[in-house]
């Protein structure tokens, strides 16, 4: 049992707890955790709700075979949705609220900011925001796909000091406690390494979509912006009521020291490059070592099409140093790259900015992450 104090919260459902039996919701574990948020709310806590189920929760209205065609897919959640947030809204005795979001709005800056501020409105009136992928108009590309992940995007954008991931296992295990008796749980990590990661299994369940993989990946982002993730089984009454006295029964994923901006925290963990700068080693000096902004005559190579404010990475020899905003697009790069600030004007016919990426548009990336990754 660890200790942990929290004051705004990500709590993230799935789909075993909404949904147990994968044909319909049911109260069987939501009710332990509708009693969860709403003491917290009564201690003066802040709650975002992030609810898998909408597809479970319509099983049996739509008739399908054992492969879901995505247009039936799509209408199940649209189904399941509606129930999802009946059977959420019945259990609390305050109002709801649904977002239903895609990846599109979390990578677009604007729609993003506007994310965080409705959901703060929200938390101001005493509102329970739950939110859960738009998996009615989200093909494969605009889709987070996992909750984890979206429940990690939604934390951040609301700067909470905690994510919940309530699942249908005790934590993370030193093997897999379904196949190996000798398994032990892991209270707390200090650090999501590449060890770590590789405890991860399959996924757990054939009800949801996310795995051990997604919820570590989850609680890395979380880490990684100053935020810290628990990893508890919601099955059990006993693991709310020891939340409520500030204890986790599962495994504690504590953060990591960050003196991020909320700008840079989306740069870095939400947005998604749409391109790649290549730079040449001064330019590569000057931005690891000093901090510099990106000028174009530092630029040898454009990958990628993308517009201007576009999140792009920048990489120097085969290997990616940061993600920032590009200024210009791909079009208007590939004619200034390797120029002088000076003659973007006489390059171009105007120039928006002297520089091509401003540093305050610019997060390092301390490992080789690939444009998947982001």
């Amino acid at each position: 049992m660890t200790a942990f104090t929290w004051q705004t919260a990500v709590i993230k459902i799935g789909s075993a707890l909404v949904s147990p039996d994968g044909a319909g919701t049911s109260d069987k574990f939501l009710v332990d955790i509708a009693h969860f948020i709403s003491e917290s709310r009564k201690q003066g806590k802040h709650v975002v709700l992030v609810s898998s189920g909408s597809v479970a929760a319509a099983r049996g209205e739509i008739r399908t075979g054992q492969k879901v065609s995505p247009g039936k897919k799509s209408a199940m959640a649209a189904i399941g949705q509606t129930k999802m947030m009946a059977t959420w809204s019945r259990l609390f005795d305050f109002s709801c609220a649904q977002l239903l979001l895609t990846v599109e709005d979390l990578n677009d800056r604007r729609r993003f900011v506007n994310i965080k501020n409705t959901i703060e409105q929200l938390l101001d009136h005493d509102v329970l925001p739950i939110v859960n992928e738009n998996d009615t108009v989200a093909i494969d590309e605009s889709k987070v796909g996992d909750n984890d992940n979206l429940a990690a995007h939604t934390a951040i954008a609301v700067q909470a000091d905690c994510l919940i991931i309530c699942t249908d296992v005790d934590g993370l295990y030193t093997g897999n406690p379904r196949l190996d008796p000798q398994a032990t749980l892991i209270d707390q990590v200090e650090t999501i390494d590449d060890k770590i990661m590789g405890l991860a299994g399959g996924a757990g369940s054939s009800v949801g979509t996310g795995g051990m993989i997604t919820k570590l990946q989850a609680a890395k982002k979380c880490a990684q912006s100053g935020i810290q993730t628990l990893l508890v089984n919601g099955t059990k009454q006993a693991t709310f009521s020891q939340l409520l006295q500030g204890n986790c029964s599962g495994t504690l994923f504590l953060e990591e020291s960050d003196d991020s901006t909320a700008r840079q925290d989306w740069l870095k963990h939400t947005s998604n490059a749409k391109g790649e700068l290549v730079v040449d080693h001064g330019a590569y000096l000057a931005m690891t070592e000093r901090g510099a902004s990106l000028l174009a005559a530092g630029i040898t190579q454009v990958v990628g099409k993308f517009a201007a404010n576009d999140a792009v990475l920048v990489t120097h020899e085969g290997h990616v140093i940061g993600k920032g905003l590009a200024a210009y697009s791909s079009a208007e790069i590939q004619q200034i790259k390797g120029a002088k600030s000076t003659q973007i004007q006489y390059i171009l016919g105007y120039s928006d900015s002297a520089e091509v990426l401003h540093r305050d548009d610019f997060v390092r990336i301390a490992h080789n992450l690939t444009q998947t990754d982001a």
